[in-house]
C-alpha cells in the first residue's frame, strides 16, 4: 500500500548536525569536481571530443565537469532507441512504472545533501535553496508516481443494455523534455518523469549551463532499474540541436521549460507538421513571468516586507516566479519601502560552497551583463534607494537592488529580468493596484497582502496569473500543495505537480463492447 503524499521536508541549517553533514557533501562533490560526462542512449555512454564546459558561477576558475556534446546525428540514434524502448514500456502497468520513481526518491532521499552540494556548486545555489530544489524534485517522484496509479484506473462510464464501455489512458509515444537550469535538479526531474511514468520515452536535453547535475538524474535512475532507451541524454548546444529535436517527424511532444522567446519559437515549430508526421505535437510550455506583489493599505507590513524581500531576492532573483514589481497602497508606501530595504540590507552575498550565504552569483556572464543592464535602465527609469552594485572579479555577483517611483509602464516593470531586481510603484486605491498587476504580457504569480476579505474575493477572480497567493511571497510553490503554471504568455497553464499534469502525456481512449 502507497501511503498518502506529504511533501519532502526542508533541511534546517541552524541545526549544527545538519550544517555539519552539509558541509561534508561540499567536501566530498568538491573532489569529484572536473571529471568528463557522456551523452547516454539506449543505456550507452557516448563520449565526444567536442564538450559542454560547467563552470561554478561564483568562482570562474573551478571546473565543475565536461560534458560531452550531442549532434543531430546522436539525435537521430536516441529517437531510434525511444522508439524501440516504447514497444516495452509502453506495456509496463502504471504500478510498474510508479514503483521504479519511489525507488529513484529514496536513492535521492538517502544522498540528499549530496545532490544539494553539487547544485551549490553548479548553479551557485546558497544551501536552502539547493534543499529546496533536491526535496523538489523528490516530490515530483513521489507525487507523479501516486497520480499514475490512479490514472491506471481510468475512469467510469455509463453502460447501456448488453454494452460495456471502457474509458482508458494510453502513452503516446517518444518526446522531447527541454528544461531549464534555474531549478536544475528539480525542474530536470519533474519534466522527465512525468512523461516516463504514463509510459512515454524522452529525449532530455539540459540546460547547457547545469549538465553536470542532470546527468546525476540519469544515474539515479539507472540504478533504480529504468529500462535502457527510456530516458535518453542528449546535452548539446541548443543552436545544432534545439529546433531539430522540436522538428523530428517522431516528437510526440515537447515539455519546455525557459524565456518566452524560446517557448513561442517551440510553440510555432511544433505546428508544422513535418513529412511523415502522424499526429499533432502537443507543447507543454511555461514561460517565465513578470511577478506583482500587491501591498493594501491594511496589510501587515512586516509580513509584506518579509514577503517582498524573500520572493524577489531568494536564489539571487533568478525564478520565474520572482517578485519584480511591488505595488504599493500609497497610504503605507514609504512605511513598506523602508522596512523592504531594511531587511535587504541584512542580506548576505558570496560564494556558497564556501559558507551559508542568502544570495550567490548568478549563473553566467550572460545574465550577468543583461541585469547589470536592466539596472542601468532602471537608474533612468527610476530613482535607486538601494543596491545597484556588481562585481564579476572571481564571480558572477548581483547585489540586491530596489528602485522606486517608476511608471508602470516602464521597461523595468514589464521585462522579465530574472536577477535580484524590484520596481515599487505606488497606488491609490485597489483597482488602480489591480490594473497595474495585470498590465503585462505575462500571468504566471502575483501575491497580494491585505486583511481586507471583499479585496481578496476581488483579487481571487481578477488578478490573472496562474499561482496567486494571499498573505504570503509569490514563490516556492510546493507540488501537491501548488500546482504550477501561468496564464497569457507565461505559458500552458500546465500545472506541473498537479492533478492534472501527466494527463499532457496521454491519449485517452474509449473502447464499447457490444455483446
Amino acid at each position: 500500500m502507497v501511503l498518502p503524499f506529504k511533501h519532502e521536508p526542508f533541511t534546517d541549517f541552524k541545526v549544527d548536525s545538519n550544517r555539519r553533514d552539509f558541509e561534508k557533501a561540499l567536501a566530498l562533490v568538491e573532489g569529484k569536481l572536473g571529471e568528463d560526462y557522456p551523452i547516454v542512449i539506449n543505456g550507452e555512454k557516448i563520449f565526444t571530443d567536442d564538450k559542454l564546459i560547467s563552470m561554478n558561477p561564483a568562482d570562474k576558475e573551478q571546473l565543475i565537469g565536461k560534458v560531452s556534446k550531442a549532434t543531430k546525428q546522436h539525435v537521430d540514434q536516441a529517437m531510434d532507441a525511444a522508439l524501440e524502448a516504447f514497444k516495452a514500456w509502453r506495456k509496463w502497468t502504471a504500478a510498474e512504472r510508479a514503483d521504479l520513481l519511489f525507488r529513484a526518491a529514496a536513492i535521492i532521499r538517502r544522498r540528499k545533501h549530496e545532490f544539494s552540494a553539487w547544485l551549490v556548486y553548479e548553479a551557485g545555489k546558497p544551501w536552502d535553496q539547493a534543499d529546496g530544489d533536491i526535496a523538489e524534485g523528490i516530490d515530483f517522484l513521489e507525487y507523479y508516481g501516486r497520480q499514475m496509479l490512479e490514472l491506471g484506473h481510468g475512469k467510469v462510464l455509463n453502460d447501456r443494455a448488453n454494452e460495456h464501455n471502457a474509458y482508458f489512458y494510453q502513452p503516446m509515444g517518444p518526446g522531447v523534455v527541454i528544461p531549464p537550469w534555474n531549478f536544475a535538479f528539480a525542474i530536470v526531474c519533474g519534466t522527465t518523469i512525468a512523461p516516463v511514468v504514463a509510459g512515454n520515452p524522452v529525449l532530455l536535453k539540459p540546460s547547457e549551463n547545469t549538465p553536470v547535475i542532470a546527468y546525476k538524474l540519469m544515474e539515479v535512475l539507472e540504478e533504480a532499474g529504468l529500462p535502457k532507451g527510456v530516458v535518453n541524454f542528449v546535452p548539446g548546444d541548443p543552436e545544432e540541436i534545439g529546433d531539430y529535436l522540436v522538428d523530428h517527424k517522431e516528437t510526440r511532444f515537447i515539455n519546455f521549460t525557459g524565456s518566452r522567446a524560446t517557448g513561442t519559437r517551440i510553440y510555432e515549430r511544433a505546428a508544422k507538421v513535418k513529412e511523415g508526421q502522424q499526429f499533432l505535437k502537443r507543447v507543454i510550455a511555461e514561460m517565465g513571468g513578470k511577478d506583482t506583489i500587491i501591498v493594501d493599505n491594511d496589510a501587515d507590513l512586516d509580513l509584506a516586507a518579509e514577503s517582498i524581500v524573500h520572493s524577489s531576492f531568494g536564489f539571487s532573483g533568478q525564478k520565474c516566479s520572482a517578485c519584480s514589481r511591488a505595488v504599493i497602497h500609497q497610504d503605507v508606501y514609504e512605511e513598506v519601502l523602508e522596512k523592504v530595504v531594511s531587511l535587504t540590507k541584512q542580506l548576505t552575498v558570496g560564494n556558497p560552497a564556501s559558507s551559508n550565504v542568502y544570495m550567490g552569483a548568478v549563473v553566467n556572464q550572460k545574465q550577468f551583463a543583461k541585469i547589470r543592464n536592466y539596472i542601468e535602465i532602471g537608474k533612468e527609469e527610476a530613482v535607486l534607494v538601494h543596491g545597484g552594485e556588481t562585481d564579476d572579479t572571481t564571480g558572477y555577483f548581483v547585489y540586491p537592488t530596489i528602485f522606486k517611483d517608476i511608471d508602470p509602464k516602464a521597461r523595468l516593470m514589464q521585462e522579465e529580468i530574472f536577477g535580484p531586481v524590484v520596481a515599487f510603484t505606488k497606488a491609490a486605491n485597489f483597482d488602480e493596484m489591480l490594473e497595474i498587476a495585470n498590465n503585462t504580457e505575462y500571468g504566471l504569480t502575483g501575491a497580494v497582502i491585505s486583511n481586507n476579505r471583499e479585496h481578496l474575493n476581488r483579487a481571487r477572480y481578477d488578478f490573472h496569473v496562474g499561482n496567486l497567493y494571499f498573505n504570503r511571497g509569490c514563490t516556492a510553490a510546493i507540488v501537491g500543495y501548488q500546482p504550477f503554471g501561468g496564464f497569457k504568455l507565461s505559458g500552458t497553464d500546465s500545472k506541473a505537480g498537479g492533478p492534472d499534469y501527466l494527463q499532457h502525456f496521454l491519449e485517452a481512449k474509449v473502447v464499447s463492447e457490444t455483446f
